[in-house]
């Protein structure tokens, strides 16, 4: 095995090693409860002190559970591990005789994050009756109900057939502006990703202005205006980018940031990423105008 080899397998088992230092733990506090019962659900977590992990919130998605209320807890740390755990208080209003939940754990890296699940744990539904009769009672009903014995199956080709056509006639009728509907609703999806990140992002950014926050702060702004725009934003400097776009506030607000990354320098980033985030906005709008405008030409 070469040098390259020998170096690959260390550094897989170095990120291994890291990824597995992450535990994730889930569990109810109660094996069963009655439909809308709240029961809580403890998430623990033991990472690195150096890790940063992020708890899901109330915009997760626990279907069928509903969430009530979110409980958290003072980190604890020793010997270089650190401890986190929430308590989610959901309810169950499923009829299913079994649910089962499991919550992801995010960590924070320069462009990305890493999702961490917990296992699965079930809640049992526990059902409560009265009373069950011994002998069924059935209401009696002698009055025939007509029933059709035969079946047009032409009749039921020629309005298939027609449907058909209709549907067909519709779609190349109006292809183009389903067209333009899906590049519309695709964009304002990719909004609201953009925009529920980027507010993450920076609120914890103006807490801890830290070096890895403030790349991934601009690594995620370069790229969503590089995906709208079709424009090497990831490959320009911020002077390059401000020169583009003919806005010399874009380079201001960049330069913010760049201090922590580039001069270690503490800033208060809240006006430049606020200014940030209205150009993306505006970005997102002229294409959304520009789909409009082609949807209107054809």
């Amino acid at each position: 095995m070469g040098r390259i080899g020998v170096f690959l397998l260390f550094l897989g088992l170095s990120i291994s090693s890291f990824a597995q230092s992450v535990q994730v733990d889930g569990y109810f506090t109660q094996d069963s409860a009655r439909l809308g019962e709240r029961v809580g659900f403890v998430l623990k977590v033991r990472h690195p002190e150096s890790a940063q992990l992020i708890f899901p919130d109330s915009t997760f998605d626990f279907s069928p559970l509903v969430l009530l209320e979110k409980k958290t807890f003072m980190s604890q740390t020793r010997e270089g591990e650190t401890l986190d755990s929430a308590i989610y208080y959901v309810s169950n209003f499923s009829l299913d005789p079994s649910i089962f939940l499991s919550l992801p754990v995010y960590e924070l890296s320069r462009y990305d994050s890493v999702t961490y699940f917990s296992t699965e744990a079930e809640l049992k539904l526990k059902l409560v009756l009265d009373s069950i009769p011994e002998q069924p009672v059935f209401q009696e009903n002698n009055v025939y109900q007509p029933i059709e014995t035969t079946f047009n199956w032409l009749l039921a080709s020629l309005i298939t057939a027609g449907i058909l056509l209709l549907l067909g006639g519709l779609a190349l009728l109006f292809a183009k502006r389903i067209k333009a509907l899906f590049q519309k609703n695709r964009e304002k999806l990719r909004w609201i990703q953009f925009e529920r990140k980027w507010k993450k992002l920076t609120g914890l950014l103006a807490q801890n202005p830290a070096l890895e926050l403030a790349d991934e702060v601009v690594g995620l702004w370069k790229g969503y205006l590089e995906s709208i725009t079709d424009l090497p934003f990831q490959e320009w400097t911020s002077s390059e980018i401000a020169e583009a776009l003919d806005d010399k506030e874009i380079f201001q607000a960049l330069r913010s940031i760049d201090m922590i990354i580039y001069a270690g320098k503490e800033a208060k980033t809240g006006e430049a990423t606020n200014y940030l985030l209205e150009v993306a906005k505006s970005k997102y709008q002229e294409k959304l105008n520009r789909i409009r405008n082609e949807k209107a030409s054809r």
